[in-house]
């Protein structure tokens, strides 16, 4: 990912700040499932040590890793979005410590803070458009054709 993706180089300080004064600290054995897709998105992660896969459901299929996650990024968005369901799933791929939130202490907070809100709901959103690429661009690599995925499209 890029450096505008991790919560160290996208928010100010002081918003960081405040969000990991109500952060706790979690780990997961590898191999956990950290979450399951379609399940109730209520909190989120920040990696401090180790790799989260990202993977998709697809019908008739093993579901397919879509990314590799480590230090400092984001492990899930769809708390942020009504209805707060998970889109992807999530498992540690190696001992993973994190930073764990309670999504609605955070959307609380962003209510009542609208510059931390703004900041927040930009963070998340570019990581979301970096994750809705790498879906795509992994999709098409494993069942496109050759060459359907070439193309630039809008």
């Amino acid at each position: 990912m890029t450096s505008t993706t991790t919560m160290m180089s996208a928010l100010p300080v002081e918003h960081r700040d405040r969000l990991m004064r109500i952060a706790r600290q979690v780990s997961f054995p590898a191999g956990t499932r950290i979450f399951e897709e379609g399940g109730h998105a209520d909190r989120f992660w920040i990696i401090r040590t180790g790799s989260v896969v990202l993977d998709m459901h697809v019908p008739g299929r093993r579901s397919p890793s879509i990314e590799t996650l480590g230090h400092g990024e984001l492990v899930g968005w769809s708390w942020l979005f009504p209805p707060y369901v998970w889109q992807l799933g999530a498992a540690a791929q190696s001992p993973v410590r994190a930073h764990e939130f309670d999504a609605l202490a955070v959307r609380l907070m962003c209510e009542d803070d609208p510059a931390l809100g703004a900041v927040v709901g930009q963070w998340v959103g570019r990581v979301l458009a970096h994750r809705l690429q790498s879906a795509r661009t992994r999709l098409l690599d494993l069942y496109a054709p050759y060459g359907s995925g070439s193309g630039v499209r809008g």
